[in-house]
């Protein structure tokens, strides 16, 4: 009896637990995913992609029960250079024709708010690797409109050669024209859908 009480208590804690998650949708106005890298041994070029979708579950009393999922469309990618944005675009880097997409889909979490880290699949070139983003995670609060947002900031480093992404030209005196290293860096905001 005692054992099915206990087993009917742990029942309803996680059954609350769930029920206070609530899904927020990426605010692209408010929200950008960039990215910057070394280029010529001495300075960094910084970029960004203009378009991307996403979806969190959230509850702030079990942060650690959090999910996100993002899809970033590779020809939005925007360095304030033309010329550079379409070598981007082209086979050489990210081949935007076949592989029109890099995707994010979370398998766990771990820390406590507002400081967790996000572990997740990241798929670029048709390549997924593991990755691990620290983000900071602050509200929820409630915006002057009366909407429910969350914000989420971080950055993480990965080596572009692990997804095929390995156009480069050596430098007669060492070095390389574009370093293998790349930061990305989000800064999100999100909205609850039920608001």
């Amino acid at each position: 009896m005692m054992k099915q009480m206990t087993t009917m208590m742990a029942l309803a804690v996680a059954g609350s637990l769930t029920t206070h998650a609530a899904t927020y949708e990426l605010d692209l106005a408010h929200s950008t995913i960039g990215f910057s890298v070394r280029h010529m041994m001495v300075t960094s070029v910084k970029g960004q992609f203009k378009e991307f979708q996403g979806v969190i579950e959230f509850d702030s009393e079990n942060p650690t029960a959090m999910t996100a999922t993002a899809e970033v469309s590779v020809p939005s990618i925007y360095t304030a250079n033309e010329k550079r944005d379409d070598h981007l675009r082209g086979a050489d880097f990210f081949d935007a024709e076949t592989y029109p997409a890099i995707t994010f889909v979370s398998t766990g979490v771990e820390g406590d708010l507002p400081d967790l880290t996000l572990h997740g699949d990241l798929t670029m070139k048709g390549i997924t690797k593991k990755i691990a983003i620290p983000v900071e995670v602050l509200g929820p609060v409630v915006n002057p409109w009366g909407a429910t947002v969350i914000g989420l900031e971080g950055q993480v480093t990965i080596n572009r050669q692990d997804f095929g992404v390995s156009w480069s030209k050596a430098l007669d005196g060492g070095g390389v024209v574009v370093g293998d290293e790349v930061k990305i860096s989000i800064a999100l905001e999100a909205v609850r859908k039920d608001n």
